[in-house]
């Protein structure tokens, strides 16, 4: 998480919010101008507060809130969005007694840092996530420190019920790392093929796989895509963006393959980068591309 702030408003959060710049100095903390005391490493503010939390939600990965859970809820209930998208959200009681995973808790990186936290200053973490209290995988989460991507998220609470209700889950795994996982639950099972996979009696499964998989089982599965595949192109420097992307894609149709596996375009070393591969590389959601 790399831009968190800190939202203090009362006398005793403006204490607690300079104790937790001492623990994470790269916070920014935010209190009201009434409370300051000429402490420079707090940004002291005019407006209300209740403007200033929705500027703060919208521009952090990360927000603190030093006061009531009920109050942050009504503050921030209007500008929800979804789970991918909003900013973890914490409450540390004026006491510092508990610290409260509220939002985006799996996704945004909450549950840790609540847990950091909680550590840190010596209070009770509080946190609800079905996945983390029942000590199961969390489906959303599955391969995330290895940059796999979710093929298709419209399975991913379907799936998640039957996981934390302890139903029966198969696995079926045939590229990316292998140590996603420290110790499977009871209720799942790695099998060695699809087909094996097929023949289960398994309710749901998580097949991590770089291959397009268009039967029935996809419907029940949330498909993890590691990024295992490089594709070597050879092309002239007038080559058009257009010509490499049918190129492409004509070879992940011939051999099934899916573009959320596509980990790196390699051509030939040249003294510049190709822009035509990078062009079609950013295209298609991806940071950056390699030709050389």
């Amino acid at each position: 998480m790399e831009k968190i702030s800190v939202l203090a408003i009362t006398k005793n959060g403006v204490n607690i919010g300079k104790n937790l710049k001492e623990l994470f100095p790269s916070w920014n903390i935010f209190a009201p101008e009434k409370f300051s005391n000429g402490n420079n490493t707090i940004t002291w503010y005019s407006e209300p507060t209740s403007e200033k939390i929705v500027e703060l939600f919208k521009n952090n990965d990360g927000l603190v809130c030093l006061f009531s859970l009920g109050a942050v809820i009504r503050l921030i209930a209007k500008h929800l969005k979804d789970k991918k998208t909003d900013p973890a959200v914490i409450v540390i009681d004026d006491k510092t007694n508990l610290v409260i995973s509220v939002l985006s808790g799996h996704i945004g990186g909450e549950t840790e840092l609540t847990q950091e936290i909680a550590e840190k200053i010596g209070a009770l973490p509080v946190i609800t996530t079905a996945a983390d209290v029942n000590k199961t995988i969390a489906v959303d989460l599955v391969g995330r420190e290895f940059n796999w991507k979710i093929d298709d998220d419209s399975t991913v609470t379907k799936i998640s019920a039957h996981m934390v209700n302890k139903e029966s889950i198969g696995i079926f795994q045939e590229v990316g790392n292998k140590k996603w996982f420290k110790e499977l639950p009871k209720n799942v099972t790695v099998y060695d093929s699809l087909e094996d996979l097929k023949k289960s009696k398994s309710k749901a499964h998580l097949i991590i796989s770089d291959k397009i998989i268009n039967d029935d089982l996809a419907k029940e599965s949330v498909i993890y895509r590691p990024p295992s595949l490089v594709i070597g192109i050879g092309l002239h420097w007038d080559t058009s963006k257009e010509t490499i992307k049918e190129g492409i894609e004509h070879c992940l149709k011939k051999f099934k393959l899916s573009s959320k596996s596509i980990a790196k375009l390699v051509s030939i070393k040249k003294t510049r980068r190709c822009s035509r591969i990078d062009k079609y590389w950013k295209r298609n959601g991806n940071t950056c591309g390699i030709c050389q």
